[in-house]
């Protein structure tokens, strides 16, 4: 599509006449041609640089790979067959994407139906009626007759799209197809990423009930312990008490953790298009997930063409371009050509005898000269919904870069704290367990068991913590860099033999 009448939705109306004669001789479709927005002229994400490796914690360190491209089914890294098969139980059953894809499918239809203006109308209509013809309402004395009429008629129209206003309507369509995949890409992504991380939520939450009750039964040994030197008379009954306190709250920590248990199980199976009662229970523990160790970082230019939520800022826009060419079309003359042909008679054998027939040929054109303002303003909001669209367009990019560059940096400090937790946790076990010897020996008071207790407990739902921050985080990443959803669509054109 040419621009001949120059104009854009940063410029107003074409100054000279000569512009529409143009459009009219070189039959061009006036307003914006859409041109896809240029990725940001730069080559890393963070402030400075991105990262290349974290430091190593529990034996793993992740390096991270400039221009690696993400896994179809990114969710494979976590080398854990039961959620590969939790994450596509959900794709099959989740009525969210399946109401996606239906939107998917119907803006396709929709394109297509557009299409169908390109080509010449038929139409054929056939009418037979009884009809009693009064001849004194011409100021004829011949008396009335009844008589029956029979009609086949064709007609074809079509319509000279001298100044694009259907092709901008068709390109506006094909904007909303490209939309709504987006919108299916994203709700593909939103699924999948949420599924893994209830997953590592679900099983961290069951690493520190695990951790908790632990804990609990070593409090019941000192209490237990407590008790005997009670009777003994080598300490007071008030460390009984306070041991039997701190031991209660432990417990009640339980049945808060099992209820967020519950909540994740009842969520997979939503996620799944299950009833939670319908539902088996899947039980994934933190170590059975493995942290993959190469992440790969797409470059700056690749993120804006496979992030779906840009993606589908860039539709947006696409379509807003399409509607100014639309308001701008709507100024300019249309013009239709049509024609039919008929055969009458008032019987069904003589209906295609030549004393019935009649035929026309016809030439329309319709131009505004005066709506009170009505179509120039409301290009001049086209223009302005094209502004609005570009700005958040801009801002949908903007998003989606810190949010990477937070990610990156995300996983090199989880990386760092995980270290430190997890040598916070091996000094508190050794702590606790010093303290536990000198106590049975009487060498160590009950508040010193308590507050060994407690730096325990802490530094173990902690450490439990950061290596389920550490997992989830890394999830964000493949999230934040659009989910793969590009080379899962090439694989699948592999697959099916296509070029």
């Amino acid at each position: 599509m040419c621009m001949c009448a120059r104009t854009s939705p940063l410029h107003g109306w074409p100054a000279s006449l000569s512009s529409a004669l143009c459009a009219v001789l070189a039959g061009c479709a006036v307003g914006p041609n859409f041109v896809r927005p240029a990725p940001p002229a730069i080559d890393h994400y963070a402030f400075g640089s991105d990262p290349a490796v974290t430091v190593a914690a529990q034996g793993n360190a992740q390096r991270f790979v400039p221009g690696g491209a993400v896994a179809a089914e990114w969710w494979q890294l976590f080398d854990s067959p039961q959620l590969s098969e939790l994450v596509a139980e959900s794709l099959s059953g989740n009525p969210t994407l399946d109401a996606a894809r239906a939107s998917l499918r119907a803006s396709q239809d929709n394109l297509r139906s557009g299409y169908g203006i390109f080509y010449p109308q038929l139409a054929l209509d056939a009418s037979a009626t009884r009809q009693r013809f009064a001849p004194i309402k011409f100021g004829s004395s011949v008396p009335s007759s009844i008589f029956n009429l029979f009609t086949l008629s064709a007609s074809v129209s079509y319509v000279l799209d001298l100044f694009g206003a259907e092709r901008r309507t068709v390109e506006a369509l094909g904007a909303q197809v490209d939309l709504q995949r987006s919108s299916e890409q994203a709700t593909y992504l939103a699924l999948t990423s949420n599924v893994v991380n209830t997953v590592i939520a679900k099983a961290a939450y069951q690493a520190e009930i695990d951790a908790t009750r632990g804990l609990i039964a070593l409090q019941r040994e000192q209490v237990s312990l407590a008790e005997v030197q009670v009777r003994a008379g080598t300490a007071p009954y008030a460390s009984v008490l306070s041991l039997q306190s701190q031991l209660s709250s432990h417990e009640a920590t339980i049945p808060q953790l099992e209820q967020k248990l519950t909540q994740s199980d009842d969520l997979l199976a939503t996620l799944s298009g299950h009833l939670p009662a319908e539902s088996r229970p899947r039980e994934i523990t933190l170590a059975q997930l493995r942290l993959p160790g190469e992440l790969p970082v797409s470059l700056p230019s690749d993120l804006v063409h496979q992030r779906p939520d840009i993606l589908l800022a860039e539709a947006s826009l696409h379509t807003a371009s399409a509607e100014v060419g639309i308001a701008t079309a709507a100024l300019f003359p249309s013009i239709t050509l049509s024609g039919a042909y008929s055969g009458n008679s008032t019987t069904t054998d003589r209906l295609l005898g030549s004393q019935g027939r009649a035929w026309g040929i016809a030439g329309d054109i319709s131009a505004p000269l005066f709506e009170g303002g009505t179509l120039w303003f409301k290009r001049k909001s086209a223009i302005e919904g094209y502004e609005q669209a570009r700005s958040l367009y801009r801002q949908t990019v903007l998003s989606a870069f810190a949010q990477v560059a937070d990610t990156l940096r995300a996983l090199e400090h989880d990386a760092a704290a995980l270290k430190a937790e997890d040598e916070a946790l091996r000094t508190a076990e050794q702590a606790l367990h010093l303290v536990q010897i000198n106590y049975e020996a009487g060498l160590a008071t009950y508040l010193d068991v308590l507050n060994a207790d407690t730096q325990f407990h802490q530094a173990q739902v902690n450490d439990i913590q950061a290596v389920a921050v550490r997992y989830q985080d890394t999830v964000a990443l493949y999230a934040a860099l659009g989910g793969g959803w590009r080379n899962r669509q090439a694989a699948s054109l592999t697959g099916s033999g296509a070029p």
